[in-house]
C-alpha cells in the first residue's frame, strides 16, 4: 500500500463562531453601514472587548477566502486591567523570544530560533549594533 493521494482527501472549511444555522448574516465587502457593529481589534482601540457575545455580522472579502466578524459595540464589555502578574508573564514570555541561547543577550526584537537557532551575531558573525539589544541593568536588591 502506498500513501494516501491528495486528491482523495476532502478539506472541509470549519467555522467555530458559525452555528451553521444560517443566524448570522453574511455580507460582503462594504455591502452596509456598520454604525454599532465592530471586529475585535475595533473594539480592542476602544477599550472594549466582546464579552461573551456572539458576532453579529460575518464579512466576507476575497471570495470568502477573508473573513471577519463583527460585534454589536453596545453588548462589549471593557477590557480588563493588566495586572503584575500579567505584566510579568508577559515579559518572561518575550524574554524566551528575544533572548539568545548562546551568548544571553536580550534584543528589542523577537530572534528567529526556530530556523537560526540563536541570534545573527552567533550564526554568522554578522554584528549587533549595540542598540538593537537590551543593556541589562544591575539588579535591586532589597535591605531588609
Amino acid at each position: 500500500m502506498g500513501a494516501p493521494q491528495h486528491e482523495d482527501i476532502d478539506l472541509v472549511d470549519v467555522d467555530p463562531y458559525d452555528p451553521g444555522d444560517g443566524s448570522i448574516p453574511v455580507l460582503r465587502w462594504k455591502q452596509a453601514g456598520y454604525e454599532n457593529l465592530a471586529t475585535r481589534r475595533q473594539l480592542r482601540k476602544m477599550g472594549l472587548r466582546p464579552g461573551g457575545q456572539p458576532p453579529a455580522v460575518r464579512i466576507e472579502c476575497r471570495r470568502g477566502r477573508r473573513i471577519a466578524y463583527l460585534y454589536r459595540i453596545d453588548l462589549a464589555k471593557p477590557k480588563r486591567p493588566m495586572t503584575l502578574a500579567k505584566e510579568l508573564a508577559l515579559d518572561k514570555a518575550m524574554a524566551a523570544r528575544q533572548t539568545c541561547p548562546l551568548c544571553g543577550r536580550r534584543y528589542h526584537h523577537c530572534l528567529p530560533l526556530k530556523t537560526l537557532g540563536s541570534c545573527l551575531e552567533c550564526h554568522d558573525g554578522t554584528p549587533a549594533d549595540p542598540s538593537n539589544y537590551v543593556i541589562a541593568a544591575a539588579a535591586h536588591r532589597l535591605a531588609a
